[in-house]
């Protein structure tokens, strides 16, 4: 199902009239069909659109906290679809107008509120698993706080990862800067000052050779370990919602990152499920929709091998207690004894994972600033030790430095 702006042309007595229609439907040999069934003639037809400006907006976690506290509000005296509604008709801002038309479009059509929050492609997998879920059991006004509480964690959680990859682009952009501005002066230094023997020149220019390409070659893989973290980042936003990619594929193999990477999914989904059973939806669909919520395949493949094994008479317990949970979270969910007891446990789970992430995080960063120190050192290290060879004092090398910059 996709949002559709349609130019139609309509018979009218004074003559033709121009109008322009929205429809939210699979495809455009539909948007036709839905046409010529109102007596109109299909001028064009284009997938609706928003600005950068209204995508902003959209994806911000204040905007969807906002909708969604609307609808909890208005709905303590009608449905939530009924309120999803009257938000849509009392919006008057064309901005926002725009960005809601998808959902006053599935809602014109009959369709549920959760369908025309789909529509809206605002909210990720997680947010929508906990409102569909909330909705099957009927609770989802109950389910509406539940939802928010994920959102803001999630904005912490991008936050974090924000942070790692800000600092692994500084450490990138500081070997890169320090290279290249250090290479052409010393490597200049040393072809201003060559000795004047045959035997020592031919010294010199060997290991002047060597310098450089050990210069280039720690300049250029740094260059490409930012464009390939430039890309990971692009790849990551445009295609956010989506289940699995390439660039994903490829960042998942990358060991500490990797794992950073499903101990946060890990987070979300565990605490996303424990909401749900806070929120008195239904072991089943709850393991469904944690299986929907998650964008990492194994952490998806879990909850689905344990709705599969629940469904065959395993009880809860043996069904969640499997990999990739670790050792610890697995004694824990093997102690399971009734079912008022998953929602702890999985809270409990998702609590750890979050500290090792955070651990994680940590290390990362670490890792990031020794080895821009190790590039460094090589770097400069190889320098000395070139000036060593050829029986040049670094005192001579740094007064000629100071004097050529003069």
């Amino acid at each position: 199902m996709q949002q559709w702006i349609a130019e139609i042309a309509y018979e009218t007595t004074s003559g033709p009239k121009r109008v322009t229609e929205s429809f939210y439907l699979p495809s455009i040999d539909d948007v036709r069909a839905a046409v010529s069934k109102k007596g109109g003639y299909t001028l064009s037809v284009r997938p609706h659109e928003r600005s950068p400006l209204e995508r902003v907006l959209a994806r911000s976690t204040w905007w969807q906290v906002q909708l969604l506290r609307g609808i909890q509000f208005r709905s303590t005296s009608t449905s939530p679809g009924v309120a999803l509604w009257k938000i849509i008709q009392a919006e008057t801002n064309p901005r926002r107008q725009n960005i809601l038309a998808p959902a006053r479009e599935a809602l014109t059509r009959g369709l549920g509120i959760i369908d025309a929050l789909k529509a809206l492609n605002i909210f990720d997998h997680g947010t929508l698993a906990i409102l569909a879920g909330s909705e099957r059991a009927n609770r989802l006004v109950e389910g509406i706080p539940h939802a928010i509480h994920s959102i803001t964690q999630k904005k912490k959680n991008a936050r974090a990862v924000m942070g790692t990859m800000s600092w692994l682009g500084f450490d990138v952009f500081s070997i890169v800067s320090s290279l290249w501005a250090g290479k052409d002066m010393v490597l200049g230094y040393f072809r201003d000052n060559p000795p004047t023997e045959p035997e020592a020149l031919e010294k010199y220019t060997r290991v002047v050779g060597n310098l450089e390409l050990l210069w280039d070659v720690l300049i250029y893989s740094s260059v490409g370990m930012g464009v390939f973290m430039g890309w990971c980042m692009f790849s990551f936003w445009i295609n956010r919602g989506k289940k699995d990619w390439p660039t994903a594929k490829v960042v998942r193999k990358i060991p500490l990152i990797g794992g950073y990477l499903r101990d946060l999914a890990f987070a979300d989904s565990m605490s996303a499920a424990a909401r749900m059973l806070r929120g008195l939806v239904p072991i089943n669909d709850t393991l469904h929709q944690s299986a929907e919520a998650s964008s990492a395949p194994d952490v998806a493949e879990y909850w689905i091998e344990a709705s599969v094994n629940l469904g065959r008479g395993v009880s809860l317990g043996s069904a969640l207690d499997r990999a990739p949970l670790r050792r610890n979270e697995r004694l824990e969910i093997a102690s399971l004894s009734d079912l008022g007891q998953v929602a702890t446990v999985m809270e409990s789970i998702s609590e750890m994972r979050s500290a090792a992430a955070k651990t994680k995080h940590k290390l990362i960063v670490w890792i990031a600033f020794a080895l821009t120190g190790v590039f460094l050192v090589i770097a400069f290290g190889s320098a000395i030790y070139a000036l060593s060879v050829m029986n040049m004092s670094m005192d001579s090398m740094m007064g000629g430095l100071m004097q050529g910059a003069i």
